[in-house]
């Protein structure tokens, strides 16, 4: 797992705009990316993982973009889904998506209210 520190820069310039109050920080190799409502994303090997729950899931999977797999292939799937790199270019077609994300994390309870 590594994140280029160019690749963790255009997210956060991109994604920032579409996030109140985003917080990253650096989290076994990847970044995570938060805000109140909780974890609603990774960056791994320069891809962007945006958190899908039960509520979601089906969406992302119907979009085509597969699930993290932190320990390869053959490896379980996290409830993360990477994002396609050129919806980066188009903020407007990004942000429902991060709003899913973040909606999810959220519903997972995880946000500062449990801190």
């Amino acid at each position: 797992m590594a994140v280029g520190d160019g690749f963790r820069d255009l997210v956060l310039e991109r994604v920032g705009p579409l996030v109140i109050g985003l917080r990253h920080r650096p989290m076994f190799g990847g970044v995570s990316l938060s805000c109140e409502a909780g974890t609603f994303a990774l960056i791994d090997d320069d891809i962007l993982y945006l958190k899908g729950d039960k509520a979601v899931r089906g969406e992302f999977e119907a979009a085509g973009w597969p699930p993290f797999r932190p320990f390869g292939p053959e490896g379980s799937a996290m409830g993360y889904f990477a994002v396609p790199g050129e919806l980066l270019d188009e903020p407007a077609a990004l942000q429902p998506w991060v709003n899913r994300a973040v909606a999810a994390a959220r519903r997972s309870g995880s946000g500062s209210r449990r801190r």
